[in-house]
């Protein structure tokens, strides 16, 4: 199926299911539509682009909100129960020095370590602008920034294009923003990952996949191919241009996930859950002003 689109109709919510129009109570949670499905055999929590810092809103970014939007969504996790968390890059946002940096992830990474013992940490732009690749992977206990791993019934991928078009890594404002790459090495070590897994496969990326605007990667055509080659891939997940987007591309979903910072208040705030079941059908589950979506 494809996308299953938000939209306020009436008081109600709208989304595509088999191909028809379903309406919904505005608010009511997506599962209840889909109750009849599949138990999910894994549930996994989802944010993006949080861009946590301790400064005064910049037009409409609103960093120091981000720790009630976090409570908000781990309140919700903590109900679920995912079996991990992936945040998809931009942690945190720019300070003017390492150790105002530093404070800036350890206090955001305070609180969302405590939801949930297993977590993943996507690169993103920001996250290395004043800090080092180290210095943020230090930072939350992660060992590599771009990695695999199992869970349940699939295969996870966890990619780093924080590179200049050089291969050089981004780091202490050495770069420009819209010249993200996945070097060759990267590229390499993921097309031997995808050849030695059986699994169906899952991909979380900061900058886009499915784009060759500013907010893509220089080299996504490569990436693409390489997913597309592996006939393992499902989908992909990122975040970066801070609106909900989908893109079907060779058979792949590529879904942009919205922003946390984006907007003052709750009604502004934007998490999901993905479910997966063990024929591959994925549900998004989006809270607040992220979207819905169910692909088999």
């Amino acid at each position: 199926m494809k996308r299953a689109e938000e939209r306020v109709l009436s008081g109600r919510r709208a989304f595509l299911r088999n191909g028809a129009l379903v309406l919904t109570a505005a608010g009511m949670d997506v599962s209840a539509v889909f109750a009849a499905e599949k138990e999910p055999s894994l549930e996994v929590g989802l944010v993006t682009d949080l861009h946590y810092a301790d400064r005064p809103p910049a037009g409409s970014r609103h960093y120091r909100e981000t720790l009630s939007k976090l409570a908000e969504a781990a309140e919700h996790f903590g109900r679920v129960a995912p079996a991990f968390l992936v945040e998809l890059g931009d942690f945190i946002d720019a300070a003017d020095s390492v150790e105002a940096e530093l404070g800036y992830l350890k206090r955001i990474n305070r609180e969302f370590s405590a939801i949930c013992e297993q977590r993943h940490y996507v690169l993103g732009n920001h996250c290395v602008y004043t800090l080092t690749k180290q210095e943020f992977l230090d930072g939350v206990g992660q060992r590599a920034s771009y990695y695999s791993f199992d869970s349940g019934d699939y295969h996870f991928v966890v990619m780093d294009s924080c590179f200049r078009s050089d291969g050089e890594p981004y780091g202490r404002r050495n770069f420009e923003w819209t010249d993200p790459n996945i070097p060759a090495a990267e590229l390499e070590w993921l097309t031997a990952d995808l050849k030695a897994t059986t699994k169906k496969t899952i991909v979380f990326a900061h900058q886009r996949l499915d784009v060759s605007s500013h907010y893509g990667v220089r080299n996504a055509a490569d990436v693409r191919r390489v997913l597309e080659e592996s006939g393992k891939v499902l989908a992909v997940f990122q975040g970066h241009s801070h609106r909900n987007d989908h893109k079907d591309i060779g058979g792949i979903h590529y879904c942009t996930l919205v922003a946390m910072v984006e907007g003052s208040g709750a009604e502004n705030n934007g998490y999901c859950v993905m479910s997966l079941d063990s024929e591959g059908t994925i549900i998004i589950r989006g809270f607040r002003r992220q979207a819905d979506y169910r692909w088999s």
